[in-house]
């Protein structure tokens, strides 16, 4: 049930006219009594920042973190839009605090699609009371609510995880423009677990530095990123640490979703670097080498090219030792001290034929280690974004 299986909450999705051809594009999660509850939120690091995370993170300051309700739209981002498109996510806002009976600041906004176009208001504001009139707490109100985010991903994307006495609950969109620290992606979670919103904002944090933060599908980082985590408090108060355990494993479940259904890929790819001067240089070389371009036509053509890795970890600003960097794919080394080595080159080839392939860097000076998630560049994807999308 996703999103709405943590106690008090509720959610909807239905069509209101942004997308041609009547699909959903209007969706909603609140909780059931219109009341607001300790919420925290995570943001795009783009300065070019959508007039819907500049109002959500008015909002949340303005509130002390908390909301009523989150609500989205899909087809148009309303990004690049002026004063006009701040003032059009206010108004979402108040016409949802309206229907529920709540303050319009208790009320969070959310927008993916076209850059640079206004919303087309009239179209929004007739379908919101038919939005909120539509809102319920079974998983048919849950995949509606994921299905109206959509915009290029091809199938919803939720996860429910159950904590010792609580559970949370989530629904995301993300398909491209995905980089770390936040991608085209919105994800709204919630959880029945009682937490005040300084602790709220912790644990929603650390659970996006590994997942949503750990991923690169092309190296852009979106206008309009948002993850949002609501509390009800349905449940009682939850032990921190199984607390965080817990949102970190519905972040990172939605962030591989989001991988698993890249644009246009045909690999997943997960490039682990260890043997780093610290977890951050490991972060870094492992997103140079996820955003390199050479590295991900090498993996389309299931092509183990360690020359191509290597190059790009000796230019990631980062301390490696030469004469011991270890390169592996599917744990098997295929270079080491900057030559190739003898190897089983029938296994290395068929890891990489699989649709998911595990590279291993280990630089050599240190016990730095991360992870970076992401896929190969294809045909696929430039026929995608070859126009405006």
């Amino acid at each position: 049930m996703s999103v709405v299986a943590p106690a008090g909450f509720v959610a909807a999705g239905v069509a209101c006219g942004i997308k041609d051809g009547g699909a959903p594009d209007l969706a909603l999660v609140a909780t059931d009594d219109g009341r607001p509850v300790p919420a925290a939120g995570v943001f795009t690091r783009n300065l070019v920042a959508a007039a819907p995370v500049v109002v959500s993170r008015r909002h949340l300051e303005r509130t002390g973190g908390t909301a009523a309700a989150v609500v989205l739209s899909s087809g148009n981002a309303n990004a690049g839009t002026g004063a006009r498109g701040e003032a059009d996510a206010e108004r979402m806002c108040e016409l949802v605090g309206r229907e529920l009976g709540a303050p319009a600041e208790a009320v969070l906004v959310c927008s993916t699609g076209l850059i640079g176009f206004p919303l087309p208001m009239d179209r929004v504001e007739a379908g919101i009371p038919a939005l909120v009139a539509a809102r319920g707490g079974e998983a048919a109100h849950a995949t509606a609510a994921a299905r109206a985010i959509m915009t290029t991903d091809t199938r919803t994307k939720q996860t429910l995880v159950e904590g010792p006495g609580f559970t949370v609950g989530g629904v995301a969109k993300g398909a491209a423009m995905l980089a770390p620290d936040m991608a085209t992606m919105l994800a709204v979670l919630t959880t029945d677990a009682a937490v005040d919103p300084p602790a709220l904002r912790t644990a929603l944090r650390a659970g996006v530095a590994d997942s949503f933060n750990a991923v690169s599908v092309d190296g852009c980082t979106s206008t309009n990123d948002t993850v949002l985590l609501l509390a009800s408090g349905r449940a009682g108060r939850p032990a921190p640490e199984a607390f965080a355990a817990a949102v970190a494993e519905a972040c990172l479940d939605l962030a591989l979703q989001m991988v698993r259904d890249a644009e246009g890929h045909t690999k997943v790819v997960t490039v682990r670097v260890t043997g780093a001067a610290s977890d951050e240089e490991a972060r870094r070389a492992a997103r140079k080498v996820a955003d390199s371009q050479l590295v991900k036509c090498s993996w389309f053509g299931a092509d183990p090219y360690w020359g191509r890795v290597a190059s790009d970890l000796g230019t990631a600003g980062v301390a490696l030792d030469p004469a011991a960097l270890t390169i592996a794919y599917g744990g098997t080394v295929v270079s080491r001290g900057c030559a190739p080595v003898d190897h089983d080159a029938a296994a290395v080839a068929a890891h990489m034929a699989g649709e998911e392939i595990d590279l291993h860097c280990d630089l050599g000076v240190g016990t730095g280690q991360a992870r970076v998630f992401t896929n190969d560049l294809t045909y696929g994807y430039i026929d995608e974004n070859k126009g405006t999308s």
